[in-house]
């Protein structure tokens, strides 16, 4: 006996769980999603959303300190983080209630409480703020359970001087200086506001570059920039050890040097939520706490799919959306196609943003030979709305030799907002010639991405040939 079955019963509501959940329900099948917190998991809550209201205010605070570039007069008093933080809630706020009337506009169940898998398509429940526990069943399961913020060993997080990104989102008051110990996007993203805000920081990353995977050139570029907005820098630098003073945080890297700052970040990556959820009890396979699924999010268990971050790959939102939507139309009979993991658009919102899509110049090296691939690199000194945005970067293309372009890659300011035509370039194997031909509106930064695939067809116009 359970206490309700469903079609589709969803372990989590996240950005996967709950895309799952409203396509499902869109498609006419009955839907059950478990949540022990609040519907739109670590995205909407504590990471994409609140981090980037805090990276536009840092935005407009840096605006307001280089006003003079623009002839407007105004000074930076100083940063209130009380009304940074209204400002940054009140948006979560709107969009948690816009998504809560979606959920039950659809008739979707929600059930509130800790969820584990039981059974090979079962949930038990401890229903939040009771004693009892409730069990449900679905025709089909999905795990969606999300991810946590990683530490490392001998590393302990206290909330206070050491810090992970969810503790670093509330923070009540600029710290005078940070080190960031990773420089992947979260510690870029936080060194970015920080910077702006007036803070001493410093990022330590165990690899040669920050942003590891993206292509080189655009690391490059960001650490230029960085360094020019006067964020230390210190790659090929592996945490040993760090310990909490009086001031503040000692932090040990290897070869003995020690840096010391107010606060702590620790932003060494984000691990799957799946410890003591029943997954490994049930079955499931599972590699070094992730659930192994195939290009369909199909596990190994009959009728059991798992998407997001608990699913080896990128850990974007975006991601697992796309992954609960596809789900949902599988479950429902439609076939979809599955998702390239290549073309799923990556971007770093940083002063400046980093975005890619496809292949970097090494993979495409990698993946056709040396002689079987092209790049271009058109820089933005040449786009005017870039200059009246006072960005500097680029647009860098990669493309097979007299075939598609297969790696789209930008840097500046805003270029985030490039990546739907690039991703549309690169899914649908564009030829430089194919890109070329269209208008680009003036003046736009996405003239860049046209000006790009001008001079790759062999016609440049705002570039030297």
């Amino acid at each position: 006996m359970t206490d309700g079955e469903f079609d589709v019963l969803i372990l989590g509501a996240g950005s996967g769980g709950y895309a799952c959940a409203l396509r499902a329900a869109q498609l006419g099948l009955s839907v059950g999603l478990v949540e022990k917190g609040n519907l739109g998991g670590t995205c909407l809550h504590v990471g994409c959303i609140p981090t980037k209201a805090l990276l536009h205010a840092a935005e407009v605070a840096d605006l307001a300190r280089e006003s003079s570039t623009y002839g407007v007069t105004a000074t930076l008093e100083g940063i209130d983080m009380a009304g940074v933080n209204s400002y940054k809630d009140k948006v979560v706020a709107r969009l948690f209630k816009g998504l809560t009337g979606l959920i039950k506009g659809r008739g979707i169940t929600v059930i509130e409480g800790e969820g584990r898998m039981t059974g090979p398509h079962q949930v038990t429940v401890a229903p939040t703020g009771s004693a009892d526990e409730a069990t449900y069943a679905g025709k089909h399961l999905v795990l969606a359970s999300g991810s946590y913020s990683r530490s490392l060993p001998g590393l302990d997080i206290d909330g206070e001087r050491v810090l992970t990104s969810e503790h670093a989102i509330r923070l009540e008051r600029v710290p005078a200086s940070v080190v960031v110990l990773g420089g992947g996007v979260i510690g870029c993203e936080f060194a970015s506001v920080w910077a702006s805000f007036g803070s001493e920081v410093t990022i330590v990353e165990a690899l040669p570059r920050l942003l590891p995977p993206e292509d080189e050139a655009s690391s490059q570029a960001l650490e230029r920039a960085f360094r020019k907005r006067r964020i230390q820098i210190r790659t090929s630098a592996p945490f040993q050890s760090a310990k909490v003073t009086d001031e503040g945080v000692a932090v040990i890297v290897e070869g003995g040097d020690v840096i010391e700052a107010e606060l702590l970040l620790v932003a060494v990556g984000r691990g799957p939520s799946t410890d003591g959820l029943g997954y490994d009890e049930q079955g499931v396979a599972m590699e070094r706490g992730f659930v192994l699924a195939d290009e369909r999010c199909r596990t190994n268990l009959d009728g059991v799919y798992a998407v997001g971050d608990i699913v080896p790959g990128l850990q974007l939102a975006h991601r697992g959306f796309q992954q609960g939507i596809f789900v949902a139309e599988d479950i429902a009979g439609l076939d979809p196609s599955p998702i390239d993991e290549a073309g799923i658009p990556r971007v770093t919102y940083s002063h400046p943003e980093v975005a890619s899509v496809g292949l970097d110049e090494a993979a495409a090296r990698a993946a056709y030979g040396d002689d079987a691939v092209e790049t271009l690199t058109y820089d933005l000194g040449g786009n005017g709305k870039s200059q009246i945005l006072q960005t500097q970067g680029f647009v860098k293309l990669v493309r097979q030799k007299d075939g598609p372009v297969v790696g789209v890659h930008l840097v500046g300011d805003r270029v985030g907002e490039l990546i739907g035509e690039a991703q549309l370039i690169y899914n649908w194997e564009a030829y430089a010639e194919d890109v070329a031909s269209h208008v680009h509106a003036h003046p736009t930064q996405n003239e860049a991405l046209g000006e790009a695939h001008l001079a790759l067809a062999g016609k440049p116009l705002h570039a030297h040939s």
